[in-house]
C-alpha cells in the first residue's frame, strides 16, 4: 500500500470565530491530498480532464477527532482504500505535526466521460492508471488507524 503525504500550512482565513479549522475547509485539504497522490503514482488529473473525462465525488464522510488551529501545520496521508470496476475509495487521515489524529475521512469517486456524465471504467481509459491502483491498493492495515 503507498501512503501520500502532503504538509498544510493551516492560514488564518481557514479558521472560524473560535479560532480552529473551518469543517469545509477538510474537504479541500483532501482533495490536496488525492492530487498528491495521484501524482506521486505518475498521473494527473489535468491530463484525465484534457482527454475528456471527470472524477466527481459520489460519496464523502469525514469524522473530526482534534481541533487544528491558525499557526499550526496538518499533514494529510492519502491513499486507495478500495478500487473497483467503476469505483475508487480514498482513505485520509488528517494529522497535527506531533502525529495526533485530527480527522480521518473517505472519499468515493467515479470517472465519467465530461460531455455525457456516463460513468467508464479506468480500466479501459487508463490501464496504466488503472493497474497502479490495484497494485497500491490497501490490502491489511500498515500503520492507517482504523
Amino acid at each position: 500500500m503507498h501512503i501520500s503525504e502532503k504538509e498544510i500550512e493551516i492560514r488564518y482565513a481557514e479558521t472560524d470565530q473560535m479560532g480552529v479549522v473551518y469543517h469545509a475547509n477538510y474537504l479541500v485539504w483532501l482533495e490536496i491530498g488525492r492530487t498528491k497522490l495521484i501524482e506521486d503514482v505518475g498521473f494527473t488529473y489535468a491530463e484525465m480532464e484534457s482527454q475528456g473525462y471527470l472524477s466527481p465525488v459520489t460519496d464523502i464522510s469525514i469524522q473530526y477527532k482534534a481541533a487544528l488551529r491558525y499557526g499550526q501545520k496538518a499533514i494529510v496521508k492519502t491513499w486507495v482504500e478500495e478500487h473497483g470496476r467503476l469505483r475508487t475509495t480514498y482513505g485520509y487521515e488528517v494529522l497535527h505535526e506531533d502525529g495526533t489524529l485530527a480527522a480521518k475521512a473517505t472519499s468515493e469517486h467515479v470517472v465519467v466521460k465530461k460531455d455525457t456524465f456516463r460513468p467508464v471504467s479506468l480500466k479501459k481509459i487508463y490501464p496504466e492508471w488503472h493497474e497502479k491502483y490495484e497494485e497500491i491498493k490497501k490490502r491489511e492495515d500498515h500503520g492507517v488507524r482504523n
